[in-house]
Formats: C-alpha cells, structure tokens, sequence
C-alpha cells in the first residue's frame, strides 16, 4: 500500500510538470495553495493587480519601452491575459465565436484556439472575461454566460455550463472566473442565488449563495480571510457582500446601489473595504468586523472618486484610482482621506502596479508610469501603445516576468520592462 502511494504522489507530481514547468518551481509558495500559479487569472493569483516583479526600469524613454513581440488574430473583446508557465491565455470574438485562446508566452504565436460559443447578442460585440488556469485546465465565461473548462495543453473542451442567472444591464457576462483550490466560483446573479461554486475537475455545482439574490455586475469576486473564514467578497448592483468559500453562506452586507455597470474589483486589507463604481455613484469605504462566524460591515466613508471601467489598486495603505475625469487619485484606505490628485492620462483608464510603480492605460492607448507613493505625485515615463480598434482601449495592462502586457481588441503587444 505504501508503495502504491508513493506511485501515485510521483504520477501525480509528473503530471503537474508536464502541464506547467513553473509549477514544481513554484510549490512552496502561497499562490499554489490556491490553486493558482504565476499569474493565472485576472489581476493576479491573490485578484490585486500587484506584480511581483522586480528589476524593472524605473522610467522610460520618449518612445516607451522595447517591443518584444506582437500577436494579432485574437479577435474583437476586452479580455486580458492570464499567465501559466509557457502559455498565455486570452479570449476573443473570431468568426463570430466566442473563443478561448492561447498563446506561446515567448514570441505570442498561436498555440490553439477554442470556440465556445456563439458570440454575444450584447450591446457591444467581443469577449470581456479574462481566463483562469491551474497550469493542467484553464476556464473562461462568455458573455452569455457560458462557463467552460479546457485542457491547457491541448485546447480540448472538457466541460461547459449555461450559469443561467440574471445580469444588471445589457453588457453581457463580464467577470472573471474565479480559481480558489478545488473550486471555480463566479456569479450568475438572480433568484437561483448571485454567486455559485462549481467543482472544477468535474463541473459540477457545489454550492449557490441562495441568501443574496442579487443581480450580477460586471466586477468580478475576491477572495479574502477575516476572522478565521474564507470568504469572497462580492460587489453587485446593490450590495457589496461577504460569501463563505466552504458553504456559501452569506456572512455579512452591506446595501449599495450602483447604477447601469458596477465594474472595479474591490480592494481589501485588515477589516477595511473600498469600492466604487461609475454614472456618478462614486467610492464607500467600510469597515468589516466580528469574529465566529458573525460579521458587520459599516460604511466609515464615501465620496466622489468616479471610476467607471478600470481598475483601482491597494498598495500599503493607500488605494490608487484612475478616475474618470482623468485624475489619478491617492487615497487612504482607512480614513478615505485624499493623499493627492494628479493630471494622469486622460479619460478613463486602467491601473496595475509592479516594482514600486503604478502603469495607468487609459481607453484611447496613452500609457503612463507613475511613482506609487503617498507623498506627491511623480510621472517618470509617458508612450502611446498602439490602437487597432475602434472601439475603446479597457483591457487591464498586466506586467509579469519583466514584460508588460496590452491587449486591444485583436491585438496583443509585449513590451519589455527589464532594467539591462
């Protein structure tokens, strides 16, 4: 018997390096606990938007930094990418499919694409979700509202699921699945319950949050830890709630409404909330408390900080927003107390933060590098990325293994960040 399980822990450990050679690598850090190595899902394995690059350069030149590569034929769609040992996945409509997509991570070639589904009778075409993988599966959600499950390697569909459910507005689908162990969690919204967990092997549900009906937004969940519980933190049309991983329980909420598209993925640390959302609702700031199972959520603050599409990111103690108007704005996440307010790119935009540095891509292609810091506001670099739509530029920049990411619409440029 000992034997057998000694066989049966080396096939295992064998298959995990066949699908993803990071992952051996990576086996002692938390990430994988949760299921989720080098970036492998939106925002990152703990969903804040914060690389763990280092080394990188510090400002850029006039013409921005050096191009690695560029992939086209990816399609119309807002999706970002995600990032497993050699591979990189995105979405994209092709042919009028919604489409599953993975690349070579070294030079951006095609490595297999996946049609899911037809594309979307939405109000705008393309593919919004970004995909999820563990290295062996990756899993993506179409805008009407197909869950799928594929084989990383190979592109070979493994299961799909119709969420049914009921959104906020006519946008479609728009969150990112979620990947948290054995689970991938993500939120149909309406009367069967706003957030569900399907088993991720087999594609079966394993629990629905019956207690919140709410409608889905377009945010997508976060997982956090309060009070010895694992919980998911998520932010609809009219509350932003705490749902237990193990049971679905609802185990605190707080009633705000948004308006139209509830879309920034709340940000979390020590028992303090900030949210915020567009069509001029603006930012709350809450304080969650209790221990045992039993937890208050209490509106500390609320104000103005307008950000409609793009990302918002916590960095110590501060959270930094691009905001509508096109300020980039430096707020304490506590007090909600404004550090400073500076003329970032304009419009509406999309942050990330890597190496002591803020990236803000706003929806027309202008980037800029910014100091992440409380004391002042400090621009080292400013380039334009390269624009192949018509529509708007909303797909979150990521920078991981020195290279900084953009996607737009059919297109997808690599740029290298590394310090020589």
């Amino acid at each position: 018997m000992r034997h057998l399980k000694t066989l049966g822990r080396v096939l295992f450990l064998l298959s995990l390096a066949a699908a993803s050679p990071a992952l051996l690598a990576q086996a002692g850090k938390k990430e994988v606990s949760a299921g989720v190595p080098d970036w492998g899902m939106y925002r990152g394995p703990k969903r804040d938007g914060l690389s763990p690059d280092t080394g990188l350069l510090k400002e850029w030149p006039a013409s921005g930094p050096p191009l690695a590569w560029k992939a086209t034929g990816l399609g119309l769609g807002y999706s970002s990418v995600s990032i497993v040992g050699n591979r990189l996945f995105t979405m994209g409509d092709v042919d009028k499919s919604c489409t599953l997509i993975a690349l070579n991570l070294a030079d951006g070639k095609t490595v297999w694409k996946l049609p899911i589904a037809p594309s979307a009778g939405v109000d705008r075409p393309g593919s919004r979700s970004t995909p999820a993988s563990d290295g062996k599966m990756v899993f993506c959600l179409t805008p009407s509202g197909q869950l799928a499950c594929a084989d990383a390697a190979t592109g070979r569909l493994l299961w799909k699921k119709d969420l049914g459910g009921k959104m906020m507005s006519g946008w479609g689908f728009s969150e990112s699945p979620l990947l948290d162990g054995p689970l991938v969690v993500v939120t149909p919204g309406g009367d069967g319950g706003t957030v569900e967990a399907f088993d991720k092997v087999a594609g079966k549900t394993v629990w629905q949050s019956k207690e919140l009906k709410d409608k889905a937004a377009y945010s997508s969940l976060v997982p956090i830890e309060l009070g010895g519980i694992r919980q998911y933190v998520v932010f609809t049309d009219q509350s932003v709630a705490g749902i237990a991983a193990k049971t679905g329980q609802v185990v605190w909420r707080a009633a705000r409404e948004g308006k139209t598209a509830v879309i920034p993925t709340p940000v979390y640390k020590d028992g303090f909330l900030f949210v915020t959302s567009g069509y001029d609702v603006g930012h709350n700031g809450f304080q969650i408390t209790g221990t045992g199972g039993k937890f208050q959520a209490t509106e500390v603050y609320k104000g103005k900080v307008i950000v409609h599409t793009g990302a918002i990111v916590l960095v110590d103690d501060h959270v930094y927003a691009q905001t509508d108007s096109g300020q980039l704005k430096c707020i304490e996440l506590k007090t909600g107390k404004e550090a400073w307010s500076g003329a970032s790119v304009p419009g509406k935009g999309t942050v990330c933060y890597a190496d002591g540095h803020l990236i803000i891509r706003n929806e027309k292609g202008a980037v800029s590098l910014v100091e992440a810091s409380p004391a002042a506001y400090k621009e080292v670099g400013r380039f334009n990325s390269e624009r192949v739509g018509g529509e708007q530029g909303w797909a979150h920049p990521v920078v991981f293994g020195g290279k900084l990411y953009i996607r737009d619409w059919d297109a997808l440029t690599c740029y290298d960040l590394q310090a020589k």
